[in-house]
């Protein structure tokens, strides 16, 4: 783990003070107790910032119909669950956290909420793309950000836009990864395959400037493309 960037440090400050007006409302919590003890549940039903972290990972990741109120307990839980996620201590899927806010309907929560979390969504990918190797690995990162937001253009739009060394080896790392074993035909983001990736990679990777990507890489990109 390294120290978050001052933006990204920022960003997450920001989100913990979005979510202070929620953390003062009653909540009972509730839960599995085949799987949580009754100090698990009661503690997951009291102040965030005092839950215990080894239960954090546990709410990110659990299935949503372990909790009486998934929803509402995931909602008072993301601001650590992303500041662990973005800082490379969460050690759970990120497509997976994506489809948890996902389900958590997180799109129609307040707006200061909303408003928070996609800066923290643009200081995390910015800071992804100017740091390698970075903390979490960038498709990690693209994948999070672009199935919670429901699209891969603005930050793809922003890759093409960063016009560094440290931006190019992230976008080879990312290509070794997406057509390992052609993966990039079918490929899909999300612990649920929400996003068809795929096909908007392939047209975006086309676009960029020359010399962007090796000529090895490329060649396998537009055999995707053009069926060759």
């Amino acid at each position: 783990m390294t120290a978050p960037s001052p933006q990204l440090q920022n960003a997450l400050d920001a989100l913990d003070t979005a979510f202070a007006p929620l953390f003062g409302q009653p909540f009972t919590g509730g839960g599995c107790t085949y799987c949580y003890t009754e100090t698990d549940l009661e503690a997951l039903a009291g102040p965030p910032h005092r839950v215990p972290g080894d239960l954090i990972p546990a709410v990110a990741a659990e299935s949503t119909d372990h909790w009486d109120d998934f929803a509402a307990l995931y909602r008072r839980m993301t601001p650590r669950i992303i500041r662990l996620l973005t800082t490379g201590q969460l050690h759970v899927d990120h497509g997976l956290v994506a489809s948890r806010l996902l389900a958590a309907d997180w799109r129609n929560w307040t707006v200061p909420e909303q408003e928070a979390l996609e800066g923290v969504w643009q200081a995390w990918w910015r800071s992804a793309l100017h740091e390698h190797p970075g903390t979490d690995h960038v498709t990690g990162v693209l994948e999070a950000i672009s199935v919670s937001t429901g699209s891969l253009a603005p930050w793809l739009a922003l890759w093409a836009e960063t016009r560094t060394e440290t931006a190019d080896r992230h976008l080879s790392d990312a290509l070794d990864d997406w057509l390992f074993e052609g993966r990039l035909t079918d490929l899909r983001f999300g612990f649920y395959n929400e996003l068809d990736a795929g096909p908007e990679l392939v047209t975006w990777l086309l676009s960029l400037d020359e010399g962007r990507i090796g000529a090895a890489q490329l060649l396998a990109v537009e055999r995707i493309a053009y069926g060759y």
